[in-house]
């Protein structure tokens, strides 16, 4: 007997109605063809045997923890590397690149870095501001910059003081040290 594609349809929604009705519980007991009883003890039976013992959830946790110990101390040192590699991105990417195109603009470098948001009397050709904002570090501190330069007596230094907030540390990221 072959159905067309409406009477297709229509069976299909009847049972898919059938199995939402019955809360997705068919008649038959699959396993050995009977229909399926409503018994209480025969239902108590089911969800014990669906539950897990002691042992599988203790083992379940052992086995959690001891991921967790391999783990965690591998990613616990990645959030400071993170902070030091935005450093650089930041000295040697957006910092660098409205510096440099305000000298480009103006024929020297700003004296601040708040020349960067507001025009400075002395800036007669300044087309900003380069930046939204004044720029602050990973870990929060304002960077550092200094015209002329220490370490570039050409340029500028831009440094940031790192995690410990101190200048002039060994933790120091500035734009003469890679």
């Amino acid at each position: 007997m072959k159905f067309n594609t409406m009477q297709t349809m229509k069976i299909r929604t009847a049972i898919k109605n059938k199995l939402l009705i019955a809360n997705w519980r068919l008649p038959v007991d699959f396993r050995n063809n009977a229909p399926r009883r409503n018994s209480s003890t025969e239902n108590r039976k089911s969800k014990i045997e669906n539950g897990f013992t002691l042992v599988e959830l203790m083992l379940v946790v052992t086995i959690i923890g001891i991921l967790a110990a391999i783990v965690i101390p591998r990613i616990a040192g990645r959030s400071e590397q993170a902070r030091v590699t935005a450093a650089h991105a930041d000295i040697f990417g957006g910092i660098k690149t409205a510096l440099d195109a305000f000298e480009v603009d103006n024929g020297f470098y700003p004296k601040s870095l708040a020349d960067l948001l507001q025009q400075p009397s002395n800036a007669k050709n300044w087309h900003g501001p380069y930046l939204e904002n004044l720029p602050v570090d990973p870990w929060g501190n304002p960077y550092v910059y200094t015209y002329p330069g220490r370490h570039n007596p050409n340029g500028y230094d831009l440094m940031s003081v790192g995690p410990d907030g101190k200048a002039g540390t060994d933790d120091d990221i500035g734009n003469w040290t890679k």
